[in-house]
Formats: C-alpha cells, structure tokens, sequence
C-alpha cells in the first residue's frame, strides 16, 4: 500500500508498506493496540485513518526516533491522506481471480472486480498492466470499447 499526505505547500510525501522492517511493521501493529498485520492492512484498504496516521508515523520515526505515536496527529486527515494498492497488489488480486476464473471457464470475477482496483490503485495504468501480464488484456479493451 501507498499512503500519500498532501502537506500544507501542497507537495505530497507518499510512503510505501512495502519498504517497512518487520520491527516498523511490529510497531505499528502494537501502536494500533496489538491489531494484527493482515487487519492493519484490511483497514488501510477502507481509508482507516489510524492505520493510514500509523504507517506515517513508522517512516517518520526513521528521522525522529522519539516520535510517540499519541502524539503524531495528522490535522486535516480527510483531504490530506490516501492508501492505494500497489502494482503487486493488484497482481495477487488478479492471481486469485484467475485461478477462479479459469476453473468456471469465465473473466465475469475479474470483470467485476476491475472498476474496484482501479479505484483502489495507486497507478490505474498498473491495473491493466497485471491484466496484460495475466494473458486478460481483452478485458482491458472490452473496457475501454
């Protein structure tokens, strides 16, 4: 996931899960009251805001070491912060599709699921890309046609 923060000059700070350790990752899971990783991200797909608050905090204690999550607030949040998934993401998602698409012989699951990763994207382009990469470009033209 990509949490994006739109700071006050309008630039936008983006921090990725997928550069976490395990002891950030550790961090943000007690932080959170000991939810485990698999909900954190659960809940940075329906735009929580403590878990979106969480994961800036971990990357901004690489540089402020004492920061308290307590402390660290993100005025705003609404129109400041967003979790979008990544092209991986968007991979295992069309992975499973997939496997359940080939074993009723239909693309109607992935077809369906389309509009939400596009929306859920952090890069739309990535989307059609993992379709492509799926041998399901079609749906990519059936869309667009």
């Amino acid at each position: 996931m990509i949490i994006s923060y739109r700071q006050d000059d309008g630039s936008v700070e983006r921090v990725s899960t997928e550069d976490l350790s395990a002891i950030e990752a550790a961090a943000i899971e007690e932080a959170m009251g000991d939810v485990p990783w698999r909900a954190v991200e659960d809940r940075l797909r329906g735009q929580d805001p403590t878990a979106m608050r969480a994961v800036l905090w971990a990357h901004r204690r690489r540089t402020e070491p004492g920061l308290a999550f307590s402390a660290f607030d993100v005025p705003g949040w609404r129109r400041r912060l967003t979790a979008r998934i990544e092209r991986a993401e968007i991979e295992d998602v069309l992975d499973n599709l997939m496997a359940d698409a080939l074993a009723n012989s239909e693309d109607s699951a992935i077809d369906a699921m389309l509009p939400h990763l596009r929306k859920l994207a952090h890069d739309q382009a990535d989307v059609d890309a993992a379709l492509d990469a799926l041998g399901k470009g079609h749906l990519v033209a059936a869309r667009a046609g």
